[in-house]
């Protein structure tokens, strides 16, 4: 009896041994197979590459906007992403080259200089996937995607002229090509509608990399008088920022207009008046999407007030009053219902 009682002991012993090793292992298949990435997104087989300009990925600005959305399709969707900053003109075509020959499924160019060895790019490898930022690449490759940059520049043109105490408005650029030209030709329209009496002073900087170079042409434009700057530097912009915010803590109240992204979310509520938003996250995780789903097409599409591709940041009534918010929303249906035509250059 006893041998029969340590015989069964030892069976249900053994028995329980291999269920507790069935059950690992049907653990960890199951953990193996989920094919999870970050985020418990399934992993996706797309690969995309993202080539900055020379303002780099961490610009506060249109870059640094593309790359948040590739970010969150790689939490969301898992799929690869990668990056280069260019560090000068001459990295553009080797750093697109690198993912069109590692057979990535899409390379974003972000900014208008990329535009010529984009084409060039593409023209070389017609059966590549490439999307740019700023530029109309007329190539069946390639999807372009532009903004309507002065409809919103004439937007925060309004806030600038409505808000002035000196009447002396600053406006930073950076190099001098048509997407910059169309932030300076919206902008003044802006103020000249709010404000004849205001004047704008001018500075293009012929640089997106050059936060010091930002700093100096504000320093030269609050030494003038200017109490509001509106910049579309990139980089440089960030001078910018640094100027106001060294002159507010002295004493000195002057404001700065964010572009591109929300920079009251970087510099802060106390020096960022107000910024001007463009839609470079949607576009991108928009394009990217369609190459994800199978349906991408090369073509260009502008996107304006009409397509909210453009426009204040939400955060805008913490700075600009009621009632100037109530003129920008009637500026703006004039421009979308045609009756103001806003200038390009």
């Amino acid at each position: 009896m006893k041998k029969m009682f340590k015989l069964s002991l030892i069976m249900l012993l053994a028995f329980s041994v291999v269920l507790a090793g069935c059950g690992k292992k049907n653990e960890d298949t199951s953990s193996s197979s989920g094919g999870s990435e970050e985020g418990g997104a399934a992993k996706s087989s797309v690969k995309v590459g993202l080539v900055t300009d020379v303002g780099g990925v961490n610009d506060k600005s249109f870059n640094q906007s593309a790359w948040e959305a590739l970010e969150t399709l790689k939490k969301d969707k898992g799929i690869e992403a990668q990056y280069l900053q260019s560090k000068s003109k001459e990295d553009y075509v080797p750093n697109l080259n690198k993912y069109v020959k590692g057979k990535y499924d899409l390379t974003w160019g972000i900014g208008f200089d990329l535009g010529e060895d984009m084409k060039t790019v593409a023209a070389q490898n017609p059966d590549a996937k490439l999307a740019i930022i700023d530029a109309e690449v007329d190539s069946p490759n390639v999807r372009s995607v532009t903004f309507a940059e002065n409809e919103g520049a004439f937007l925060v043109g309004v806030v600038a002229g409505s808000m002035t105490k000196t009447n002396k408005i600053g406006f930073v650029g950076g190099s001098k090509i048509p997407v910059i030209k169309r932030f300076e030709a919206g902008f003044k329209a802006g103020v000249t509608a709010a404000n004849p009496d205001a004047k704008v002073i001018i500075n293009y900087t012929g640089a997106f990399d050059k936060p010091d170079q930002g700093k100096a042409a504000a320093a030269t434009m609050y030494n003038d008088g200017v109490d509001i700057i509106f910049h579309a530097a990139g980089a440089t912009g960030t001078g910018v920022f640094n100027e106001a915010i060294a002159r507010n803590k002295a004493g000195q109240k002057v404001w700065v207009i964010g572009v591109d992204k929300d920079q009251s979310l970087e510099f802060g509520d106390e020096v960022t008046l107000t910024s001007m938003v463009k839609g470079v996250t949607t576009a991108v995780d928009k394009v990217t999407k369609e190459v994800i789903d199978g349906t991408f097409k090369g073509g260009h599409e502008t996107l304006g007030l009409k397509e909210n591709g453009v426009g204040l940041a939400d955060t805008s009534s913490k700075n600009v009053p009621a009632d100037v918010l109530k003129k920008v929303d009637e500026f703006k249906k004039k421009i979308i219902d045609g009756e103001i035509k806003v200038p390009e250059e």
